[in-house]
């Protein structure tokens, strides 16, 4: 289910004065990291990673809580050439929001990924996924938002996806990256089904919703200065994408 705070702050419901800080002011203020519960961190490049292949394209499904700012996180991921909020692990007709936020359809707010293989692989955007995206050692949560629909996964495409990534949370749990074990869960086989327009860039539209200011521009923040070779300033928008 959605907590209360969530859904005060999703609903816009709390005074936008409160909350006309910069990215860089709620960085300094350390708002967002208390908001977020997660500690930002580069974790250790995946041994493991795909075969190098003549491509341009290809695509991965991540969830890792809201799909907000997960989708702020690639847009913002040079290589990436489109990310679009969705969701995943469910069937087809509780692909909606009002169904998916009841935590019963067995869906996960989810991020579709699409990047080029030439300018960044799928071991490095895990990379991405399990430093800054989010937290994978909370089970059926990510910071104030509590459930199964955010939980912590990976929705592989093809077997060497599946390889890599249980390959990857070994690798990780194995180092002790985490204070945790990470419950991050590979789930094969699922569809990943587009969600609503109103979802799709709404870090980039909304950027002073409260919501947005205490548990996703944090992430960007962190992005910028954890991976700078890999900080794309410019986000690459659903609506630019097409």
């Amino acid at each position: 289910m959605i907590s209360k705070t969530t859904s005060i702050l999703k609903a816009g419901l709390l005074p936008l004065v409160a909350v006309t800080l910069t990215i860089a002011a709620v960085a300094a203020a350390g708002l967002g990291r208390a908001a977020r519960e997660e500690k930002a961190r580069v974790v250790p490049a995946p041994a493991m990673d795909e075969q190098r292949t003549a491509n341009t394209s290809a695509v991965a499904v991540l969830a890792g809580g809201c799909f907000w700012g997960v989708q702020g996180v690639f847009q913002h991921t040079r290589g990436v050439t489109g990310a679009i909020s969705g969701y995943a692990g469910g069937p087809q007709g509780g692909a909606k929001y009002e169904l998916v936020s009841g935590g019963a359809t067995g869906h996960a707010e989810s991020v579709q990924v699409t990047y080029d293989p030439q300018q960044i692989s799928f071991g490095r955007l895990l990379q991405v996924y399990f430093s800054v995206a989010h937290d994978p050692t909370q089970l059926n949560r990510q910071g104030p938002d509590s459930g199964p629909q955010y939980r912590s996964a990976i929705f592989p495409l093809n077997d060497e996806q599946a390889h890599i990534a249980t390959a990857y949370i070994a690798q990780l749990n194995a180092a002790r990256a985490f204070s945790a074990p990470i419950v991050t869960k590979v789930e094969a086989g699922k569809t990943f089904y587009p969600a609503e327009d109103y979802h799709q860039d709404y870090l980039t539209r909304h950027p002073s919703a409260p919501y947005i200011v205490m548990n996703d521009l944090p992430k960007i923040e962190d992005l910028k200065r954890l991976f700078p070779d890999l900080y794309r300033a410019a986000p690459m928008l659903v609506s630019t994408a097409k």
